[in-house]
């Protein structure tokens, strides 16, 4: 459990403690230690973030439940007030309670102090808003202003300012205000008909999300958005050339260039715009540059002199995904323009954005500048040293830029050069991402050419989503994502920069168990590429195995058994039982291996999947003892069937032996003793024999007879075979009836040469 690291404030109760207990220890604090509210809110945000970390999932979670109100309505607010303890307790039961059947575990990650007193900032940030007017101008101003000059120094961005936003796409919105007042002072009075036809200018590996937010948030249409080409070759970067003649046609249709996106390293596979060459390009036509991107980092870790206010007009900084400190706001930093359109976008420009910034301002003290470049220089060693890994594995293809580019100079050899933000950007890859791809004479050909799009492979996607996902098992310790890439199809990416609360950067020992795991897996991945030719040949020269269809399937494939004979005759009863019989061999091949798993072709019939195979895997045998299996439990599969058959039938035949003889006791016993009051008088006149002449009926499976079973309640017992003497040493006599199960009609016989095994009775 984290504990709390600010010196001014009192000792924190342990996390063991009980909600009473909890309670009590803040009502014993001596008054003269509480010197303001801050500190008993400290104190109470800290026991519920607390509270909240021992949490577990569980499906059985109930304990804390608040009671329900006496007369509930469904829908609307209960009547009655309720204690804050039972509305935390509620909340606590809300969030560990689960409806799958899991292993039982933390709902929310642990917290280090860093993280906690972010937390708690949020609860001061709507506390200090209560201030009198003039005090939180005085405090707002001071927070503000600590916490602009902090991040224009650690990001090198002199004389700047800054507004603190929810998410990117706010920072962009916030952007295109200051370059809207920038380019048209006439706005803040005309509004948005003061700049005619505005054109926006984003990379196509950028999202267009944040443009068209601020497109519609500004009442501008979609048209306004142009997408810039990549350069041939450039792996992905903006082509200048095609912007500047962008810019030059617009301005020829009396349109108006107005802001420009650079990509640093913000795109999927973290590719770099080339900034020095598009701000001359914005420079000259009077245009806005904004760059974001988690390349943009590696400023923190530069210690030499030098400035990027030359550079761009404003940047993002998303410091909560890089630090992996939670609810940190995202920071505009730009250069200042009239004081007035500071604030014109704010309904409180007191409030709305500089209190926001309180939380920045305990994180950043917390942290330290030392803290903040040592947590970014280990994200890109990391991705180097990944990078270095996945280069060295044979059949792994690498989708984004090498760290270091050609020069091969890392971040840490420029820490304490003069800054040269063009060289940093340009050797600060903060994202890998790859793929398994063998490698042969074809594939050589076609990614010889950069940005060529290949023919995607479902097979291929299904093998990566696989080594995905036993990576993120085997490996919790690097955060791996799977995406869809748009040429390349499946990948795995991974970025150190976008770490969620709990998450930290891998350590290069970590990252030797990962390497070992990676070429574990991908071996397995070419085993079973390899094989999947032999297993589709062997397949197809056997006679009762068929090759099925599974392009989603990552294994070897699928196979159905099909005796010999059954798809002549394809009916619906053929098709159930050859599924009952596909699925039957599954459990079987489950039993002594899990590789087998149950699956269904496009024709909707059950087959017999293979999974991942190694190198030492022999095809043949394999199939051959799916084969053996299959044929075996098509034997009992027979077996089954005709005792149930049998079963079947001697039911039927039982039934038919009974109603004849019944009938037969009728006429013979004559109609007046079935008849009511008038039989009873006539069996009274003349008693019936105790014989009544209709006997039991027992199952013969071994002979596929019914018997009569005179001899069962005759002797008390059940003979088998004749091999159980009866008294006087005689022989047991053979049953009276004797009826064939296939002949389906009685036979009496008198003599026989041996008894039957009662095996199931039917008794009249």
């Amino acid at each position: 459990m984290a504990e709390q690291d600010v010196t001014s404030l009192p000792e924190q109760p342990p996390a063991e403690k009980s909600e009473a207990q909890q309670t009590d220890h803040v009502a014993e604090i001596p008054a003269s230690t509480v010197r303001s509210g801050l500190v008993e809110l400290e104190n109470r945000a800290t026991q519920l973030i607390q509270s909240m970390e021992n949490l577990k999932t569980s499906p059985e979670a109930t304990g804390g439940t608040p009671a329900a109100p006496q007369t509930p309505v469904a829908g609307f607010l209960p009547p009655e007030r309720r204690d804050a303890a039972e509305i935390v307790a509620g909340l606590e039961t809300l969030i560990c309670t689960t409806d799958t059947d899991v292993e039982p575990e933390y709902s929310l990650p642990p917290l280090n102090d860093v993280s906690q007193l972010a937390l708690i900032s949020h609860s001061f940030v709507a506390y200090l808003s209560h201030l009198r007017r003039s005090q939180l101008l005085r405090v707002t101003t001071k927070i503000a202003s600590d916490t602009n000059r902090w991040l224009s120094h650690i990001f090198r961005f002199s004389d700047s300012s800054t507004s603190y936003h929810n998410d990117s796409t706010e920072c962009v919105l916030r952007a295109v205000r200051l370059a809207i007042v920038a380019r048209c002072p006439g706005y803040l009075e005309a509004g948005i008909q003061a700049l005619a036809n505005p054109c926006m200018y984003v990379t196509e590996n950028s999202g267009l999300v944040a443009l068209q937010y601020a497109c519609r948030q500004l009442g501008l249409p979609a048209e306004c958005i142009r997408v810039v080409p990549s350069t041939a070759g450039s792996m992905g970067t903006m082509d200048v050339a095609t912007l500047q003649r962008l810019i030059a046609t617009d301005v020829a249709n009396k349109r108006v260039p107005l802001f420009v996106i650079a990509n640093v390293g913000a795109s999927v596979c973290g590719f770099v715009d080339n900034v020095p060459k598009l701000y001359d390009v914005c420079r000259t036509a009077n245009v806005w540059l904004h760059c974001r991107g988690h390349s943009l980092a590696a400023l923190a870790t530069a210690q030499g002199s030098g400035d990027v206010r030359e550079l761009c007009d404003s940047m993002s900084l998303s410091l909560g995904s890089w630090l992996a400190v939670p609810s940190l706001p995202v920071v505009l930093l730009h250069r200042q323009i009239q004081n007035v359109a500071l604030s014109v976008f704010e309904s409180d420009p007191i409030v709305s954005r500089r209190l926001n910034s309180l939380t920045l301002w305990t994180t950043l003290q917390a942290l330290g500048r030392d803290l903040i470049s040592d947590r970014i220089l280990m994200a890109f060693e990391s991705v180097r040293v990944v990078y270095e890994i996945l280069s060295k594995c044979a059949g792994v293809r690498i989708l984004s830029k090498k760290p270091g580019g050609d020069s091969g100079i890392s971040v840490v050899d420029l820490v304490h050069e003069p800054l040269n933000a063009s060289l940093l950007f340009e050797i600060s890859v903060s994202v890998v991402v790859f793929q398994f791809h063998q490698k042969s004479p074809e594939t050589d050909t076609e990614t010889a050419v950069q940005g060529e799009h290949v023919e995607k492979s479902r097979y291929l996607d299904r093998m990566n989503e696989w080594l995905g996902e036993i990576i993120q098992r085997d490996c919790p310790g690097v955060d791996l994502e799977i995406i869809d890439h748009a040429v390349y199809g499946t990948a795995i990416r991974f970025c150190p920069f976008e770490m969620s609360l709990g998450e930290a950067v891998p350590t290069i020992e970590y990252l030797e168990h990962f390497a070992a795991c990676l070429d574990l897996q991908v071996g397995i991945l070419k085993a079973t590429e390899r094989h999947k030719v032999t297993f589709q040949e062997i397949v197809k020269r056997s006679d009762v195995l068929r090759l099925i269809s599974l392009p989603d399937w990552a294994g070897l494939g699928g196979v159905r058994f099909v005796p010999d004979g059954w798809e002549t005759l394809l009916t619906d009863q053929a098709k159930t039982e050859l599924n009952k019989l596909n699925t039957d061999l599954v459990e079987a091949l489950r039993s002594t291996d899990s590789a087998f798993t149950l699956g269904e072709g496009e024709d909707g019939l059950i087959c017999v999947k293979l999974g991942m195979v190694t190198e030492e895997t022999d095809v043949e045998e394999l199939l051959e003892v799916v084969i053996s299996v299959g044929k075996s439990v098509q034997e009992n599969s027979r077996v089954l069937d005709s005792m149930s058959e049998i079963v079947k039938k001697g039911i039927e035949t039982v039934t038919a032996d009974l109603q004849r003889e019944s009938d037969e006791k009728l006429w013979q016993d004559g109609i007046l003793r079935h008849v009511p009051i008038v039989g009873s008088v006539f069996n009274w006149w003349s008693p019936p024999p105790k014989e009544t002449g209709i006997k039991g009926r027992s199952l013969n499976l071994t002979q596929g007879v019914v018997e009569s079973t005179e001899n069962i309640y005759k002797y008390h017992m059940q003979i088998a075979g004749g091999s159980i003497p009866i008294p006087g040493n005689r022989s047991p006599p053979t049953p009276m009836v004797q009826t064939s199960v296939s002949a389906g009609h009685s036979r009496n016989v008198s003599q026989s040469s041996g008894t039957s095994t009662n095996v199931q009775e039917a008794q009249h």
